[in-house]
């Protein structure tokens, strides 16, 4: 997948990941211009990746045009361990996305077994029990997923997290710290905040309901679509390492140069696998820990287990009228 990005980037535009670096101070270095010579990279960077204003916006308060409208989505994965799994329905409006503890690695357990369960499970309901034209309830849709894996007496445990295009209304339902975030103009509308017991120890879907948070337990909510809505929806990896702000500015870069969903869904998970191997920067995961958890003198990205990296998976979809 690492090498698939960087090929499709390219194509893009070469420039892109070194102006993000630019922008956002990640850690790997690019040679710098000749003395004299424009710096074409900072340039794009000062253009498209311009930090936010402090202006609030009320984007409830804008009409929404009548008329259907439709999602179109993709994704991209980058991952160590292989836990995470997602599902995506363009007939339905529907997509997940799952998180596999890791810990369960040393128990000797297949730590991906209950995300994937839950995601199978969601896929087959909708494909089998939705009629076309039904309108998917998150909420619903992972408390079935959730009974069926459970019942199976699948191992392990997952976060998750489900967003639906209903009608013209977007939907969602989530537990633990798999989440998702809606752009409206380049800016964040809705963003989901990880449940968590304590620090790093997120709410989890397993099959013993004494010890684990049920569906009936998610957070869910919903909101008016409009069309040239951007989500995304991911887990840890992504929300853990990349901050509202750079996801913002990401999601205008994209928009600006007319991204397709798989293209900003590479660029999205790409630069998060840069971000957490970056030791001299802060992240929502460093602030966390030296704020919840007193870790004194703390930056960087989020570990996985015993290896510097992140399961980052990242759906990116666009509302678009019919």
């Amino acid at each position: 997948m690492e090498r698939h990005m960087a090929q499709t980037l390219f194509e893009i535009d070469g420039r892109i990941p070194d102006a993000l670096r630019v922008a956002f101070g990640l850690c790997e270095a690019r040679p710098a211009p000749a003395p004299g010579q424009h710096d074409e990279v900072a340039n794009f960077a000062a253009v498209l990746l311009a930090p936010r204003d402090d202006e609030p916006m009320d984007c409830d308060e804008e009409p929404v045009a009548p008329g259907a409208l439709r999602m179109v989505f993709d994704s991209c994965y980058i991952t160590d361990h292989g836990e995470d799994a997602h599902f995506g329905s363009a007939d339905a409006g529907v997509v997940g996305v799952t998180d596999g503890v890791g810990a369960y690695r040393e128990q000797g357990v297949d730590a991906s077994a209950f995300a994937r369960g839950l995601m199978n499970s969601a896929y087959a309901d909708v494909v089998t029990a939705a009629a076309p034209g039904t309108h998917v309830c998150p909420r619903t849709l992972l408390e079935r997923a959730h009974q069926a894996t459970a019942a199976a007496g699948t191992p392990a445990a997952s976060t998750a997290a489900i967003v639906s295009l209903s009608g013209r209304t977007l939907r969602w339902a989530y537990v633990g710290d798999s989440g998702f975030a809606v752009f409206r103009d380049g800016r964040v509308l809705r963003r989901s905040r990880a449940q968590q017991h304590y620090f790093n120890c997120p709410y989890q879907l397993n099959a013993g309901r004494d010890s684990a948070m049920v569906a009936d337990d998610a957070e869910v909510g919903e909101v008016p679509a409009k069309e040239g809505d951007v989500v995304v929806v991911g887990t840890d990896g992504l929300f853990d390492n990349v901050t509202d702000d750079e996801l913002e500015r990401i999601v205008r870069m994209g928009t600006a140069l007319g991204f397709s969903p798989l293209n900003m869904a590479e660029v999205v998970a790409g630069f998060a696998f840069e971000a957490v191997r970056c030791s001299n920067r802060d992240t929502p995961y460093s602030v966390s820990g030296r704020s919840e958890a007193g870790q004194g003198f703390f930056t960087g990205g989020k570990p996985d287990g015993k290896i510097l990296g992140a399961h980052i998976g990242t759906y990116t979809m666009k509302v678009r009228r019919v």
